[in-house]
C-alpha cells in the first residue's frame, strides 16, 4: 500500500535532521525514470540541505557526496517495485537489494557500500514506481502530481533557506 501523505511527512520528519544530502538519481530523458533529478530542480536552493541532481550515474558524484560530509542521505529514485505508478515508499540502505531494484544499472546498495567507507551517514532511499520509461516521454501525470505532492512535503520538513554548499 502507498504511503499517505502524513505518513510520508511523518516519516521524513524523523529521518531529516542535522546536515541532510537530498540526491536525485534518474534520466529525465525517459519519463518517469526522471523523478529524481525533477524533485531536485524543485527544491534545490529552497530547503535547508544540499541537494544534488546524480542523474543516470550517481557512481560518479561518490567523492562530492563524501567531501559534503552529510549527516543524512536520502537518495531519490524510481524504483520498480510491482506498485501502483506513484505509490512511494522510503527504504532503508540496509534494505535495498542489491539487483533488480533500480531502474538502472549500477545497484544503489554498491554505491551505498562505497559511501558508508568513507562517511558515518545514515542512508536511505525515498522510492517511486514509475509508469513510464520510454525514452523521450514526461513524467507521467501520477508522477507530476506526487512530485508536487513531494515537493510541498519536504518544503515543510526542511524549511525554507539558502542550499549548504
Amino acid at each position: 500500500m502507498p504511503l499517505a501523505p502524513d505518513n510520508i511527512k511523518e516519516q521524513l520528519s524523523k529521518i531529516l535532521l542535522g546536515k541532510v544530502l537530498i540526491v536525485g538519481i534518474g534520466n529525465s530523458l525517459r519519463g518517469d525514470d526522471g523523478f529524481g533529478p525533477a524533485l531536485i530542480e524543485r527544491i534545490n536552493s529552497r530547503v535547508k540541505a544540499n541537494c544534488l541532481d546524480a542523474g543516470s550515474s550517481p557512481e560518479n558524484y561518490i567523492g562530492k557526496i563524501i567531501k559534503l560530509e552529510p549527516q543524512v542521505i536520502l537518495l531519490v529514485d524510481a524504483v520498480s517495485m510491482d506498485k501502483e505508478a506513484g505509490s512511494v515508499k522510503l527504504i532503508k540502505a540496509d534494505e535495498i537489494p542489491q539487483y533488480g531494484f533500480s531502474t538502472h544499472n549500477v545497484s544503489p546498495r554498491l554505491m551505498i557500500e562505497n559511501i558508508k567507507e568513507h562517511i558515518k551517514a545514515e542512508i536511505f532511499m525515498l522510492g517511486i514506481q514509475p509508469k513510464n520509461l520510454e525514452f523521450g516521454s514526461p513524467l507521467s501525470e501520477e508522477l507530476r502530481r506526487k512530485l508536487l505532492l513531494l515537493e510541498n512535503i519536504i518544503m515543510e520538513v526542511l524549511g525554507g533557506g539558502e542550499n549548504k554548499k
